[in-house]
This record gives structure tokens, C-alpha cells and sequence, in this order.
């Protein structure tokens, strides 16, 4: 009730007795430890009536005996639980906490999840016809819902990899291919989500805690870290067996439209990696630091980018290596990066 249909919110009220009654309803359903399949047990059944708060309008579940005891008092276990209004809300929030915000107000209460709970009802709890009304709203596609989350760990290094379209060995080479996804598996551990292992049955406190919600993926040890992680991945990655994955930005660079006009570069640069743009003046001050290096006109990074590719010598890759090395080390270090 708590975990996977009816929450803990004002809306739930459902009481202490409610859930030892369900515990009841649920007595004589074993694991194989054999075959590991689910097992009805009717020795260990309570065949005793089971009654409920008002919360559940007093629903009395009739006691059963016999092989399908179990079978027929779940179903009207589940029957119950589903006819509470607050089931398909509950749900409806969770989704909505996903894809676009954890804060829910009164007003988007009532003017989002009320209305996509009734569609999820009508269409007898089925996900599509939900999904498809939130993501076809105003609502989901309002400035203010983009780039107002913080990016999970695995978000944040899968995410990375492949938006700078990192090369790995093929996936015939197991040695290889384990040894380096166990290393950004780490990364993903180190900076707070063990994919396979949630601190318990709730899940990763991110998507539950209030009032922090995402806000917990960033503290004074996992920020360093995932900055500590893209320094890495540009300068110099990580090898197994003679083959390095690493951050190739010369690479990405040569994958966009304009690359040897500076301010084309960092515009399609950051509609890759950022969700939302920097201010112009900031882009500005970027391009003068790091792709001009202090001098004053565009045409010394359209220069440097013309000589590499019409003789791409190790001096001429070096140029532009640098200074984007330079520049995709700084924005991914920007607290906007940060944000999915």
C-alpha cells in the first residue's frame, strides 16, 4: 500500500489495521525454494473474514478455504485496493516526479494530476493513454519544467558517454567490454546509485524523499566526484588491453554542422550536452577564453580549425585539441551540466 499503490500523502488514509487485515488476505502464499515459483499453501491460510477501515468503506473480504482460497481473496484484495481514487493519483505522481517535476503544488494537483488520474482510471489503469496526454500538454513543454532536475549518476556517465559519442571495443571482446563498463559502473556506485543494490525496498531516496528529492544526488562528496569523472574522460579516460575509452572532442567536433565558427560550435555544442542555453554574454566570455585564447576575433579559431583539417599534422591537432579539451572540461564542470 505504502510503496506501490496508495502512498503515504493526505489523501491515503487507509490505517494500521487495514494492512494487518491485508496481511491476512495474504496468509498461505509461499516460495518454492526449490523452483522458485509462487505457491498457495490453503493449510496456512486465515479463512477468517477480513474487515476494513472506512477508508475502504468497511469492505468485509470473505474468508475462504480450499486450493483457490488464495487466488479468490487476493483478487478482491487488489479489486479493493484499486477502487480507491488515490491509487491511480499515487501513480500519476510518480510519473509526473519522473518527467517533469518533484514539486507538486495545489494547483498542479488539481489541474494535472486529478485529470490524467481519471484518464488513467477510464482506461482501466493502462500507462499509454497517461503518458501520451502528459507529453502532449502545455504543461510538460513549459520552459519552466526544462532543466529543473538533477541528473542522476547513471544519467550523468552514461549520459556523457554518450553525448560525446565515446568508442567502445566490440562487445565480442568480453574482457575488455566488462573490465571498462565495470568502471563507469564504479563511477555511477562512487557518486551515489548502485543500479542493482537501492538502499532499501523504497528505492533510491531521490525519487521519494521529501523535500529533497533530487536535490540528494548533490552533496560535498559526489559533486567533486562527477567533475573528477569528465576531467578524466577528456584528458585521459580509461584503458584495457591496448584500448582506451576516453572523451574525443576533436572527434565530436568534426560531427557538427559549422565547427570552424566558434559561435556555431558552442551553440550545437550545447544543445547537445546542455538542456537548457547560457546567457549570450557568458558564451561570449567562453569563446574569447577558450577558443580564442584571449585574442579578439573569431578567425583565430577558424584559422586553427581550417589548418587541422586541410593538414591535420600533430601540431595542428594539438591546437584545437587543447582548446577544446579546454572548453568541454569547463562546460561540463558548469552547474547548469549538472541538470537533465
Amino acid at each position: 500500500m505504502e510503496l506501490f499503490t496508495l502512498g503515504k500523502g493526505p489523501g491515503s488514509q487507509y490505517s494500521e489495521s487495514d494492512v494487518k487485515e491485508a496481511a491476512k488476505v495474504l496468509t498461505g502464499w509461499q516460495v518454492n525454494t526449490t523452483t522458485y515459483t509462487t505457491i498457495f499453501n490453503s493449510n496456512r491460510h486465515s479463512s477468517a473474514n477480513k474487515t476494513f477501515s472506512t477508508f475502504f468503506s468497511g469492505t468485509v473480504i470473505a474468508g475462504r478455504t480450499g486450493a483457490t482460497a488464495g487466488d479468490l481473496e487476493l483478487n478482491d484484495l487488489v479489486n479493493m485496493i484499486f477502487a480507491q481514487q488515490e491509487v491511480a493519483k499515487y501513480i500519476v505522481r510518480k510519473f509526473y516526479r519522473w518527467f517533469v517535476y518533484y514539486a507538486i503544488d495545489s494547483a498542479t494537483e488539481a489541474n494535472v494530476i486529478t485529470p490524467l488520474a481519471d484518464i488513467f482510471r477510464t482506461n482501466n489503469y493502462e500507462l499509454k493513454p497517461m503518458l501520451l496526454a502528459l507529453f502532449k500538454s502545455e504543461h510538460f513543454f513549459d520552459m519552466l519544467n526544462r532543466g529543473c532536475m538533477i541528473k542522476n549518476p547513471a544519467d550523468h556517465v552514461i549520459g556523457s558517454l554518450r553525448e560525446m559519442n565515446t568508442a567502445f571495443p566490440p562487445v565480442s571482446d568480453w574482457d575488455k567490454s566488462y573490465g571498462l563498463w565495470n568502471t563507469f559502473y564504479t563511477w555511477m556506485v562512487n557518486t551515489g546509485q548502485n543500479l542493482n543494490d537501492p538502499p532499501n525496498v523504497s528505492g533510491m531516496p531521490a525519487y521519494y524523499q521529501e523535500p529533497s528529492f533530487h536535490e540528494i544526488w548533490i552533496n560535498s562528496d559526489s559533486l567533486p566526484k562527477r567533475n573528477q569523472f569528465t576531467d578524466i574522460m577528456i584528458n585521459t579516460g580509461y584503458a584495457r588491453g591496448g584500448f582506451r575509452v576516453q572523451f574525443n572532442c576533436v572527434a565530436f567536433a568534426q560531427t557538427l554542422n559549422n565547427p570552424c565558427n566558434p559561435n556555431d560550435l558552442i551553440d550545437e555544442t550545447l544543445s547537445i550536452v546542455f538542456r537548457n542555453d547560457l546567457l549570450a554574454q557568458t558564451k561570449a566570455q567562453i569563446k574569447s577564453q577558450i577558443l580564442l585564447t584571449g585574442q579578439l576575433y573569431d578567425y583565430y579559431w577558424t584559422n586553427a580549425w581550417a589548418a587541422y583539417v586541410s593538414n591535420p599534422t600533430t601540431a595542428n591537432f594539438n591546437t584545437v585539441n587543447t582548446r577544446l579539451k579546454s572548453l568541454f572540461q569547463y562546460f561540463f564542470n558548469l552547474s547548469e551540466y549538472q541538470l537533465a
